[in-house]
């Protein structure tokens, strides 16, 4: 799995964010380097939206089977990604539980579009599959977000 580490979301601004290195470092720490790699891929690729990352990396890994993990807080956001509909339909994806969100995830409008294309979630393991397919993970949610991480370092409350 591969963490990546974002440059910059052009959804959010710059400001309060930890520059790239701090934050690569940190999610270095989460990961073990083998199963589990944090890569700053986005800035090396010098892309800026997702679907250009993905694009990219399929055309790089022709044949690396991807499957895209996002959390059910980022599945609500979606419709307002760049080319969010051709990037779901372009690799398969799994969807991980948000305290808060996964209720009114599963009832919005990027899973209204991929209704047609959900798996149940024992199919998890063959996901990798020729796309558009997906599924929503039932697993213990974890309520740590990264702007709780900030506000915690920075001595403040989100």
């Amino acid at each position: 799995m591969w963490l990546l580490v974002s440059p910059g979301n052009p959804l959010k601004p710059q400001r309060g964010m930890a520059p790239l290195p701090q934050r690569l470092a940190s999610a270095r720490r989460i990961a073990d380097g083998r199963r589990i790699v944090a890569t700053a891929v986005e800035a090396a690729l010098g892309t800026r939206y997702t679907f250009d990352t993905l694009r990219l990396l399929l055309r790089r890994f022709p044949r690396v089977r991807f499957v895209w993990l996002m959390g059910a807080d980022i599945m609500r956001q979606l419709p307002r990604w760049r080319r969010w509909r051709a990037m779901l339909r372009g690799i398969p994806f799994a969807v991980l539980p948000r305290p808060g969100y996964n209720r009114a995830a599963l009832r919005e409008q990027a899973a209204q579009v991929m209704r047609h294309h959900r798996r149940r979630e024992r199919a998890a393991p063959t996901l990798a599959g020729d796309p558009p397919a997906w599924v929503f993970l039932h697993a213990a949610e974890n309520p740590i977000s990264a702007t709780a991480i900030r506000a915690s370092r920075k001595g403040t409350v989100p």
